[in-house]
């Protein structure tokens, strides 16, 4: 059965802002359905025209692009609520390419529907143009790293934001989150090789800071890790829109 959005588990969550009655109908009507897929699924791949967009209802991805060599660079991480295939449904064609990393659970989206959402709900539209340029500032935030960071100091900032987000999801239980990614997945997306990444590690580990073991990523010492990563403490991600 799928998931009434009148239903929905994630609009329960402080991290997603409270939608209207008439927008949580609006959305009931625009949702198609939802799709179930295994990990490795390829969602969403680079250069397709895809006729249906996504939002995570359960699980977790990747983004990614294809390099001309054939190896992969990961761009981010896909979190339950995310928002999957805008380039899609605004550029004709994918940019890059989206993959399931576990099991997941989607909420499936008419693309041709899409242009309906802005000519009649202006405040669904102002959420998918607020969805644009966040993912723009992150993008923005990943160079920063990468140009004045140390590899320590990203893997640590990767691991606070990481916490933070999946804490206001509900995906932290106790000192540990779900993090089923590899190593390279890390380095690629931090601009780092994947010895470096893999010394880092072990040295965060050495310190009493973290530990990455079995696809689950245990935080020792919360505040040396955000002492590490330049950050205050006890931060709250932004409320942010739920499509």
């Amino acid at each position: 059965m799928a998931t009434s959005c009148r239903n929905c588990p994630l609009r329960k969550l402080s991290l997603f802002a409270p939608m209207s009655d008439h927008e949580v109908d609006f959305m009931q009507g625009f949702k198609t359905g939802e799709l179930q897929v295994d990990p490795g699924t390829t969602l969403m791949l680079e250069g397709s025209n895809s006729p249906q967009l996504y939002t995570v209802l359960d699980g977790m991805g990747l983004r990614y692009k294809t390099m001309a060599s054939g190896d992969r660079q990961v761009l981010n991480i896909v979190l339950p609520g995310d928002f999957v295939g805008l380039q899609a449904g605004v550029m004709k064609e994918m940019q890059h390419s989206v993959e399931a990393t576990t099991a997941m659970t989607l909420c499936v989206f008419d693309r041709k529907s899409l242009w309906a959402l802005f000519r009649d709900q202006p405040e669904r539209a102002f959420d998918l143009t607020w969805i644009a340029a966040v993912e723009e500032h992150f993008l923005g935030e990943v160079l920063a790293l990468i140009g004045h960071m140390s590899g320590i100091e990203r893997i640590a900032r990767a691991f606070v934001r990481l916490h933070d987000r999946c804490m206001a999801l509900g995906l932290v239980e106790g000192s540990e989150m779900p993090l089923p990614y590899r190593q390279q997945d890390l380095a690629d997306a931090l601009g780092l090789s994947l010895v470096h990444t893999n010394k880092t590690l072990k040295h965060l580990r050495e310190m009493g800071v973290v530990s990455w073991r079995n696809g689950r990523l245990q935080f020792l010492d919360y505040d040396k890790l955000c002492e590490i990563a330049d950050l205050d403490g006890a931060r709250t991600p932004v409320t942010r829109p739920l499509i």
